[in-house]
Order: C-alpha cells, then sequence, then structure tokens
C-alpha cells in the first residue's frame, strides 16, 4: 500500500516576519521527516510537501495556526515513494511569478467554477473555450479535450500570449485552468483587465477534477513538479519520466527513442555533435533568410508599447511621470503624442496628459501604421546544443525590442526560427555592437549561465579600433559610469555612479593615427566600454553618440548605411549549464581590426 502522503495547497493572505516563519517551518519540517517546498512571500503561502500522514497533519496544524490561514484545504495524493529529495523553505516576492503590478489575489479573483459544474457544461455540449494557461511541456502529457494552448514556456509569458488571442474571444466565455489553480488565481484577473468579460477559473484546477470527476473529458494525463512527472485520472504516479537536460516530460515511448539518454539527453532535445550540428547550422541560415525577407518589421503595422504604472507614480499626472521615466524623450515629444490622441488606456481610449495615474494601471503609446528601420539581418548561428544558442550579430541590430524596434529585433528574428522555443539572451550587447551573442533555450538554462556574469565568472573580450593611440600597451579604466541615461539613452562617467573596470591592449596602430586595442570588461555596466574609451580620450572610430573632446553627439542609431560603429565581441567564456565545463564561443574578427 502507498505509504506516503503528499499535499499541495496555496493560499492568498497577507503573512508579515518572513524571515522567522521561515526558519520556523524548516526547522519543523526537517524534525517531522517532510520533504517538499514551501513558498512565502508578503502575498501568501504556496506548497508541495510529502511524508508520513501525522508529520503532514502537524505542519497542516502549523501552517493553520498563522493569521488568515485557519481555513487552509490542501489537495491530498499518495505515492509509494518520496517523490521530493529534499526540504526547502524559500522567502519570495510572489508565490506564483507573474511579474504584473496591480494584480492582487488576495484581495480579488474571477468566479470560480466548481469541478462538476465543468463536467455538466462539457456533458451538455455548452460553448465555452477551455484555456490551458500552463507551460508547453506541461501540455505535452495531456490536456482537456479541445483546449486552447498558448505555447507558452513560462507564466511570465502569458501576458504577451493573451496579447495574441482573437479579439472575439473577449465576448466569449472562458474557463481556464492549470495543475492545482494558483496559476489562475492571476491569469483570471489580468484576462478581466485586458477587456475579457466572462472569464472563469476552474477551481482546484486538473486536480481537483480529477479527484472530483475522473478523467472525463481529459485527454492525457497532469504533469506535477516532483519525481512523480504525471498524475492519472486516479491522482496515481505513471511510468512517465523527465528529461533533465531539456526537463520535457517522457512518456515510455520516448524513453525507448534511442536517442534519450538519461541524465543528458532525450528525443526533444538531442542535437548531435560533427555533421549533424553543421548540417543544422545550415539549416538555420537558411531560416533566418527566409525570416528576414523582407525585414518582418518592414510591413506597416499598429505597435502598442505598454506603459505600466509602478508605486512610485501613484497619484501623479501621465506627462509627468513620462517625463521622469524616459528622459531621453522631451516633454514636447510626449505633449505631441498626447495632443495626437497616440497615449491610450487599456481601453484603447486615448487620455489627457494631466491623467492622474495609479499603481498597476497600464497605458499604451501607440504608433499607428508603424514601419521598423532596416537593420542587418547578416545573423550568423556559430554554435547551438540542447541548452544553447550563439549568434554572431551583425550591426545595425538591436538584442530585443525597444524604441522603434519591435520586430528587426534579433531575438524576435531568432523566436521566428526556433518557434515554438523562445530563446532568451544571457547577457546585452548593443545595437551598434557586432560579435558574439549567448541565448539559452530555456529559462532553467539562463538560470545557470547568468548568474556567472553578476559572479564574475565569464570572460569577456572586446575588439575596439580608437581615434588615437594610447601612450602604454596596457591601461585600465575605473571610473564609475552613471546609472541615470543621458539625452541620447546612454550612460555617462558619474563619481557617485557604480563601480565599474575595464581591462585595455594596445594590439595594433594604423596610418590613419587610429589603433586597435582589446577590450576586457571586468564589469557589466551599460555602453561601458564605449563610455571608458570616450572619458580616456580615445573615443571609438564610427561613434556617433561618444565623440571625441568628451562630447556628446545628437543619435544613439546608426542606420544600415552608416560607417560601422568598430566595436566587436569577440569572444566569451563561461561554464557551460549542462555540463560544467569551461567553453569558449568566438565571433570572427571583422575586416576594420585589419
Amino acid at each position: 500500500m502507498p505509504s506516503v502522503t503528499n499535499i499541495a495547497g496555496y493560499q492568498f493572505v497577507p503573512l508579515n516576519d518572513l524571515a522567522p516563519l521561515r526558519q520556523q517551518l524548516l526547522r519543523d519540517c526537517k524534525a517531522w521527516g517532510l520533504r517538499g517546498s514551501i513558498l512565502i512571500s508578503p502575498e501568501g503561502i504556496n506548497l508541495f510537501v510529502a511524508g508520513s500522514e501525522a508529520s503532514i497533519e502537524s505542519l497542516l496544524a502549523a501552517v493553520r495556526a498563522l493569521p488568515g490561514l485557519a481555513d487552509f484545504t490542501p489537495k491530498y495524493s499518495v505515492s509509494d515513494d518520496q517523490p521530493f529529495r529534499r526540504m526547502l523553505v524559500r522567502i519570495k516576492k510572489e508565490i506564483i511569478a507573474f511579474g504584473v503590478p496591480g494584480i492582487e489575489p488576495g484581495r480579488r479573483t474571477s468566479p470560480k467554477l466548481p469541478p462538476h459544474e465543468l463536467k455538466r457544461w462539457l456533458d451538455e455540449g455548452r460553448p465555452v473555450t477551455l484555456l490551458d494557461t500552463r507551460n508547453e511541456y506541461e501540455v505535452r502529457l495531456g490536456t482537456f479535450t479541445n483546449a486552447k494552448t498558448l505555447g507558452i514556456n513560462h507564466f511570465r509569458d502569458f501576458p504577451a500570449a493573451v496579447a495574441e488571442l482573437p479579439a472575439e474571444m473577449k465576448q466569449q466565455p472562458i474557463v481556464m485552468f492549470c495543475t492545482g489553480g494558483i496559476r489562475c488565481e492571476k491569469a483570471g484577473p489580468y484576462m478581466e483587465r485586458e477587456g475579457f468579460e466572462q472569464i472563469f477559473q476552474l477551481d482546484g484546477g486538473i486536480l481537483k477534477y480529477f479527484e472530483d470527476c475522473g478523467g472525463d473529458h481529459y485527454d492525457g494525463e497532469c504533469f506535477v513538479f516532483d519525481r512523480r512527472v504525471g498524475l492519472d485520472a486516479g491522482l496515481v504516479e505513471t511510468a512517465n519520466a523527465q528529461c533533465y537536460s531539456c526537463l520535457a516530460p517522457l512518456t515510455p515511448t520516448d524513453q525507448r527513442d534511442e536517442r534519450y539518454e538519461p541524465g543528458k539527453t532525450c528525443p526533444y532535445c538531442y542535437v548531435a555533435a560533427g555533421e549533424q550540428l553543421e548540417r543544422t547550422l545550415a539549416e538555420r541560415a537558411a531560416a533566418i533568410a527566409a525570416a528576414t525577407t523582407p525585414l518582418p518589421g518592414s510591413a506597416p503595422y499598429d505597435n502598442y508599447r505598454p506603459i505600466t504604472i509602478s508605486a512610485k507614480y501613484d497619484g501623479r499626472e501621465l506627462l509627468a511621470m513620462l517625463c521622469e521615466v524616459f528622459p531621453h524623450l522631451s516633454r514636447e515629444y510626449w505633449q505631441e503624442r498626447f495632443d495626437r490622441g497616440l497615449l491610450l488606456n487599456d481601453k484603447h481610449e486615448p487620455v489627457a496628459a494631466s491623467q492622474l495615474v495609479r499603481a498597476g494601471q497600464r497605458y499604451l503609446n501607440s504608433t499607428p501604421a508603424m514601419s521598423e528601420p532596416d537593420v542587418s539581418a547578416d545573423i550568423r548561428v556559430l554554435y547551438e546544443d540542447a541548452a544553447l544558442v550563439v549568434v554572431n550579430k551583425p550591426a545595425p541590430l538591436p538584442l530585443h525590442p525597444s524604441g522603434r524596434f519591435n520586430r528587426n529585433t534579433l531575438q524576435a528574428i531568432l523566436n521566428e526560427v526556433y518557434q515554438p522555443q523562445k530563446l532568451r539572451p544571457v547577457h546585452r550587447l548593443d545595437a551598434n555592437t557586432t560579435g558574439v551573442v549567448v541565448f539559452a533555450r530555456t529559462g532553467a538554462w539562463a538560470s545557470r549561465v547568468q548568474p556567472q556574469f553578476a559572479a564574475g565568472n565569464v570572460e569577456k573580450v572586446y575588439l575596439a579600433r580608437i581615434q588615437g593611440t594610447p601612450a602604454e600597451a596596457g591601461f585600465i579604466c575605473e571610473a564609475p559610469i552613471g546609472t541615470e541615461t543621458t539625452d541620447l539613452g546612454g550612460r555617462a562617467i558619474d563619481e557617485q555612479g557604480q563601480a565599474a573596470r575595464t581591462e585595455f591592449r594596445l594590439l595594433k596602430t594604423f596610418a590613419d593615427g587610429t589603433s586597435l586595442v582589446e577590450a576586457r570588461p571586468i564589469t557589466g555596466r551599460t555602453n561601458q566600454i564605449r563610455v571608458h574609451l570616450w572619458h580616456l580620450g580615445w573615443p571609438i572610430v564610427g561613434e556617433q553618440a561618444y565623440l571625441p573632446g568628451r562630447q556628446l553627439g545628437e543619435t544613439q542609431t546608426h542606420g544600415v548605411d552608416d560607417p560601422p560603429l568598430c566595436l566587436h565581441a569577440l569572444r566569451i567564456v563561461f561554464d557551460h549549464p549542462q555540463t560544467g565545463e569551461r567553453v569558449t564561443f568566438e565571433a570572427a574578427a571583422p575586416g576594420w581590426a585589419g
């Protein structure tokens, strides 16, 4: 008989004194022999814990003794083995990461539909859209019959996916669902805020539906976030596994595939070395050419850039807030947009400059029939595997959406090529800088690379052709760089700014009075190499922003026909997130490095 009791539950309720609460819960759970995870935050608690029945009841008694949690009711299941490896209690900003201000389930959620009521609706053939709010890899194991899925890789991607839903869905009844209901607590109010009029959330999620109604109207199993991987309609563990590399759930058929190697790869992330990689890169080149011919931003479209109000600006006038948040854009610029009716509320209605804003509200900066400036599309994929995609970025080409660019960006183009995956850049590179850029295939892989930058574990080497010749073969700049944007949207030296260090080495001099230097940024401040060379009196050849004599230019934007900014990301070295081995990726030096 199964001997391990599993509980999963959450509740949105204000919690205080989180640090001592964390210590007490962790100490008690370890004493009771429990394993799993408990997330606590100012907005509530979310837990997945397993152990003996008596220990579970001890934990629930402790939870229910907390203010506001007297009626805390989890969902139960049983298993033969302990599905968790250790006991974790963590303090988070949110008990379910969403990142959208103003959504507070502790105060209000969408109407909840009991599982038996949903089953009755489906039995009767009632017209309703079933919306699966889960990640793509979860959906792979199963979902409700004819449910609409969103193809997202993280719950933070949900708002962008909602923006792509057909407008006619806003008047239709929608029942959203997830594993246990917690994601819908935030997804429902968000969709209502976006104008969807008939939103219901399945109370208790798929697991509660299985408990009350079995598997009627559901195809497959339910993915769970522990070693059980999948549960059938009887809440019994199935024979599915999970790929260590890409986290995809694997059916018994997947596990028999020759590309499945436990702890390494599976049919969904397998990439062979050598010739297969070469063929893959050739296919990527063809796909990039197709995605950029013509450039995706060349066709006019209505662009709506969201502006979400933070608590700092609650009660301020909208115009004043915009001038403060975007200091590189003039007050006259914003006033002209108000006069033209281009600043809209979330119902797409024009608003006045004097509008008083509230925290959590969203406004739209609209540009009708917008066409984006041309960019260089000479994108070369240098390497890819189950975790990473490494690219030689051309210039000018923005890395991610910003300013006048939304579709003509490296990230948007690669997402088109690699769909349904949405690649994540693990570091930044200026639009006018060429060279090596590293993307992670999933958020899990990105989370193993990005901390290496903060820890100083990443070696970055750039080439720059500068105006003038340094007197020393090697030199260092440690001038601090300000956090405030300049009128051009860049940065400047500021004695009260952030510490910054760049190490330089003179490589070559040229007859025209310019020189080639190697730059190694030890810190990672915005525009760091450009600002440091400008400060030292050797601005980069092709600069339009940081000019000789420590003067600022009039624009950061280069056109495709302008002389290039002679700054190139030559090499990057870090620990591979999958193997842990030290890896080096390099983009060949451009012609100007001569």
